[in-house]
């Protein structure tokens, strides 16, 4: 698990045997089982995650349906708005398969940048390229059809094809589970 980390992390920084070690030390390392709920709404939480590996959704329930916003797999990170704006999540966040999960709160992040400043450094690297990927995939979202939205996904993200049910995609893509289905077979039908 850990080289999991330490290998995304060495893209960005080369670590110390001493920073691995401390990271280590945290016990930061959790595993969830499919289905769990990690973040409820109305729920206030100070936790940060990293998926080593599984998938994590975030959907919203309004007027009784849920509405998928985003899902993250391996080597993505998600911070709750919550866990920023110290007010009661919006939204909830379950476990789609299996997960394990780097589960840190402010507390660790803390501890970490005042024994090792470069990972402060390293948090505001990551954010901005996350701030960049979220304007990007908003900005796709709004300026494109639901054809053109599947298409970018089978391109940027195929493998959630396969890992998260239909109604969960149909909703992230803003579809109805009947028009995801009719959107594919004509995809199919133009190949």
């Amino acid at each position: 698990m850990e080289n999991t980390l330490f290998d995304y992390l060495s893209k960005y920084i080369k670590l110390t045997h001493n920073e691995k070690k401390a990271i280590i030390d945290l016990d930061i390392f959790k595993q969830f089982k499919k289905g769990t709920l990690i973040l409820r709404k109305g729920q206030f939480s100070d936790y940060g995650y990293f998926v080593i590996k599984g998938c994590l959704r975030c959907y919203y329930i309004i007027d009784g349906n849920e509405k998928n916003t985003a899902f993250y797999t391996e080597a993505e990170s998600f911070e709750p708005v919550c866990k920023i704006d110290k007010k009661a999540s919006e939204y909830f966040v379950s476990c789609v398969e299996d997960s394990i999960l780097v589960v840190a709160n402010s507390e660790m992040e803390k501890s970490i940048f005042e024994k090792f400043p470069k990972f402060e450094t390293l948090c505001r690297i990551l954010t901005e390229e996350l701030l960049i990927k979220s304007k990007s995939e908003f900005d796709n979202f709004k300026t494109s059809s639901p054809e053109q939205r599947y298409l970018t996904m089978l391109q940027k993200r195929p493998d959630l094809i396969q890992r998260v049910p239909q109604h969960q995609l149909a909703s992230f893509l803003g579809v109805k589970p009947q028009s995801l289905s009719r959107l594919r077979a004509r995809i199919l039908k133009k190949k």
